[in-house]
């Protein structure tokens, strides 16, 4: 029985896909989470000097997207063959590209600035990608509420991992997407989803 220890900050960030993954395949894992002020005595302990890092006995692995992408193989949440995992990873990249997009505002330290960043994000950018992501689902999810083959994958925990922070900044985000909005919602009835969901730490982000 493989021995897992997932290392992060104390906050949902780039592990909560990974933490989802273990949640939804009913696998124990060490969910080892680091308060910011205590990090620098750990982090030469890491591969990069960096975190996610996931442990697989005793052998560590570092970058938030390889070990999503690892856990879901294992765990078959990443598609049933090898179209379909390709399906998943171009959901899942062009998720990438919305954080990728989002990050430098959210890095703003001016507060003003941060905000007017904020307003025109979600006005302008955010409608776009949301757009494309609903376009993939039609593409692969075979008219069901998941992005990929009409069943639960890691596209799925991310998006919904995700979008919990942007919602948190303005909950009508999804009101003009209400496919994606129905994702989120069917992903938190799985029954091993939302027993995750009501017993993990409340972070803000």
């Amino acid at each position: 029985m493989p021995s897992y220890k997932l290392y992060y900050f104390n906050v949902r960030g780039f592990a909560e896909v990974s933490r989802l993954i273990f949640a939804a395949a009913g696998e124990k894992f060490e969910d080892i989470r680091y308060e910011h002020e205590h990090w620098p005595e750990h982090k030469a302990e890491m591969p990069l000097g960096q975190m996610p890092v996931l442990e697989v006995d005793g052998v560590k692995l570092p970058q938030s997207a390889a070990i999503a992408r690892f856990l879901a193989k294992r765990f078959n949440l990443a598609g049933k063959d090898d179209f379909e995992q390709a399906q998943v990873d171009a959901v899942v990249d062009t998720i990438y590209d919305l954080v990728k997009a989002l990050l430098p505002t959210l890095r703003e330290q001016d507060e003003a600035k941060k905000q007017e960043l904020l307003k025109k994000m979600f006005a302008e950018e955010l409608p776009k990608h949301l757009q494309n992501l609903e376009t993939l689902a039609k593409l692969y999810g075979k008219g069901g509420p998941f992005f990929v083959g009409n069943h639960l994958t890691w596209a799925d925990l991310f998006f919904h991992s995700f979008v919990e922070t942007l919602l948190g900044m303005n909950g009508t985000l999804l009101d003009n997407n209400p496919w994606l909005k129905q994702n989120r919602a069917e992903v938190e009835k799985n029954p091993k989803i939302a027993e995750y969901l009501k017993t993990r730490p409340k972070t803000e982000r």
